[in-house]
């Protein structure tokens, strides 16, 4: 049997105030909630944009922590988007297929992508909360589509296919009617489960 001993100045276990979810990303991201709060202030100036990775997930299925934020914008509009988030002490890195953000010291991790396949995203996407804010996510099957590329990618590292493996499957069980729009490889993992 286990006990929950308090001593008479302290607030008992069960009585300790929730945190909400800002408030742990916070915590856990060193700051990821106020960069990411930042960083949809840069993009609401600069037209249409639209949330797309692991965080967008997070407003169809039961969350999970990611520090990562990923996000279509514009194409056009990149450059001085660039420009606002260097000006703000986001530091900056280019690659082949993404622009990447990072205020240090906080660990939320900004990937703008350059993949042209997911402009058309942007103007299907509806206004969600995310950490506290209100900001463009993509549709579900936007998102399915996305994750679909990214795990067909094999230039990217195996951790981050299987994150969108995960991902699709976390769809597929909330969503089942979208298993059509997956790769069979995912879908058959999901055979035989009660739901």
């Amino acid at each position: 049997m286990v006990r929950q001993v308090d001593s008479a100045s302290s607030v008992p276990l069960l009585a300790a105030p929730k945190m909400t979810a800002e408030e742990i990303y916070e915590s856990v991201a060193n700051g990821g909630s106020r960069d990411f709060a930042q960083v949809a202030d840069i993009l609401q100036r600069h037209g249409p944009w639209s949330l797309i990775g692991g965080l967008a997930v997070n407003c169809y299925v039961e969350p999970v922590y990611t520090v990562d934020a990923d996000i279509v914008v514009v194409a056009q509009h990149l450059p001085a988007i660039r420009e606002e988030l260097a000006a703000a002490g986001f530091r900056l890195e280019q690659f082949a297929h993404s622009l990447n953000a990072k205020k240090v010291p906080g660990k939320l991790n900004v990937q703008f992508t350059q993949d042209d396949r997911y402009q058309s995203f942007i103007a299907r996407a509806k206004v969600r909360e995310v950490l506290g804010h209100l900001v463009p996510v993509a549709a579900l099957k936007d998102i399915v589509q996305g994750k679909v590329w990214a795990w067909s990618d094999d230039k990217r590292r195996l951790s981050k296919r299987k994150k969108d493996e995960l991902d699709l499957i976390r769809i597929a069980e909330a969503y089942p009617e979208l298993q059509q729009d997956m790769p069979r490889e995912i879908t058959v993992q999901l055979e035989g489960e009660a739901h």
